[in-house]
C-alpha cells in the first residue's frame, strides 16, 4: 500500500513511525509528483497557516484537492490537517483545501499551555476509548449531512473526529501515542481506493 505524509511542516516523522509499526513504509510528500500512485495521504499536525502557505508555494494545494475530489486518494488530517481539509474556518482566512463539509474553529481549547489528554470513544474503533492528546486543538462547529461524527469529547460533547467517505479528520494527535488503532483505520479507508 502506498501512503504518504505531507512533509512540509509538522509531525511527519511521528506519522511515518506509526505507519511503519503497521508494516507500511510511508513516503514523504513535498511536490505534486510525490502524489503519484498514492492511495492515501496524511496531513499532519503542525501550524495550519504555515502548512497552507507552503502548500501554495510548492504548488500542492490544487493537485491534492483534485486527487481527493476525484476519489483517487484517501486523506487524513490531524489537528492542523483537520483545519486544512475543512470548507470553512471560523474568523480566519488562510489557504485551505476546502474538501470536507465541515466548519472548524482553530485553537478552540486555548493556547499550548491549555493542552490536555482525554479518553475518547471513537465509533467503529474497538478496544475501548482512544488516548487522545489535544495540543492547540481545533474543534468541529458544524458538519454537513454526509459527514459522520466519529467522536465527541466526553463532558461537553465537542466534535473531535469526523469522516466523509475517503476523508478522515481528527482534532487530536494520534501519532504521538503508542495506540495505532486510528492509523489502522485509515489504512482500511486507503484500501477502498481503486488502485
Amino acid at each position: 500500500m502506498n501512503v504518504g505524509v505531507l512533509a512540509l511542516q509538522g509531525d511527519v516523522r511521528e506519522h511515518a513511525r506509526a505507519l511503519g509499526d503497521l508494516g507500511v513504509q510511508a513516503s514523504e510528500v513535498r511536490l505534486p509528483k510525490d502524489l503519484e500512485d498514492l492511495q492515501g495521504l496524511i496531513i499532519p499536525g503542525g501550524e495550519s497557516t504555515t502548512i497552507g502557505k507552503l502548500m501554495v508555494i510548492f504548488d500542492m494545494l490544487e493537485p491534492i484537492r483534485q486527487r481527493i475530489m476525484a476519489e483517487e486518494m484517501a486523506v487524513w488530517g490531524t489537528c492542523a490537517g483537520m483545519i486544512l481539509l475543512s470548507k470553512n474556518v471560523v474568523g480566519h482566512t488562510q489557504p485551505l483545501l476546502r474538501v470536507m463539509n465541515s466548519t472548524i474553529q482553530r485553537n478552540a481549547f486555548g493556547s499550548q499551555v491549555a493542552s490536555f489528554e482525554a479518553d475518547v470513544p471513537i465509533a467503529g474503533i474497538e478496544g475501548g476509548p482512544f488516548p487522545a492528546v489535544f495540543i492547540r486543538a481545533p474543534l468541529v462547529e458544524a458538519v454537513g449531512p454526509e459527514v459522520e461524527v466519529l467522536a465527541r469529547l466526553p463532558g461537553d460533547g465537542s466534535i473531535v473526529a469526523i469522516q466523509e467517505d475517503l476523508m478522515l479528520a481528527t482534532a487530536f494527535h494520534p501519532e504521538i501515542v503508542d495506540d495505532r488503532r486510528l492509523h489502522r483505520h485509515f489504512l482500511t479507508v486507503c484500501a477502498r481506493v481503486d488502485s
